[in-house]
């Protein structure tokens, strides 16, 4: 019966393509490489596919916080590489020029999602909060400096961005390792409630 069937953790693998992408993104954004194909390949197949299904396999576990965040994450960034590949090859040829405004409201879009999202972090751990908070400040942060041109505001998100992108592979592989050795490893701090810990809201997050 699949009831008596162990299933595996998806946030794990979530988490680390979240993380791994968003770190590879803003080492970009705060100065230290230029955009290549390396930022690319990570945001479609490992910040994208891989955190869709991802997603998708959340929803086989009736977690739907985690369904919503790594299959919503993951096809932003589809959608961001996606308007870096074709912007010079389809878009400019359509007459569909991508702007500085038309770039910051789809990131400032992306931040109210985040908001909302973090209210349901406070009920699940700690790391998880700190990453929500942080990719909403970068959210508003890229959005300011893309809509009026700020490289300096541009470079300091990228540095939060890393510390967002270094907490959900933190949380990842915490969440892995105490699988495995069936205790806590690196601590998470999940949510609290009435003097002792309580299954998190959102299983496995």
């Amino acid at each position: 019966m699949t009831d008596d069937i162990k299933l595996a953790n998806p946030a794990v693998l979530g988490l680390t393509c979240f993380g791994l992408t968003t770190v590879m993104l803003n080492l970009h954004n705060a100065g230290v490489f230029k955009l290549d194909i390396g930022i690319l390949g990570l945001g479609i197949f490992v910040g994208g596919l891989a955190q869709v299904i991802a997603g998708i396999l959340e929803f086989r576990k009736g977690n739907t916080f985690a369904m919503t965040a790594f299959i919503a994450y993951g096809t932003f960034w589809i959608s961001l590489v996606f308007i870096l590949i074709f912007k010079p090859f389809l878009l400019t040829k359509l007459g569909l020029e991508i702007s500085g405004k038309g770039l910051a409201w789809y990131l400032v879009l992306w931040g109210v999602f985040t908001v909302c999202m973090t209210i349901a972090t406070f009920r699940i751990n700690r790391v998880l909060q700190f990453v929500f908070i942080t990719l909403t400040v970068l959210f508003a942060m890229l959005a300011i400096g893309f809509g009026w041109a700020n490289t300096g505001i541009i470079k300091a998100a990228g540095i939060v961005g890393i510390f967002t992108g270094a907490a959900a592979i933190y949380l990842a592989m915490a969440e892995n390792l105490e699988e495995i050795y069936g205790k806590v490893m690196l601590p998470y701090w999940p949510y609290k409630a009435q003097g002792s810990y309580k299954e998190n809201p959102a299983e496995d997050l």
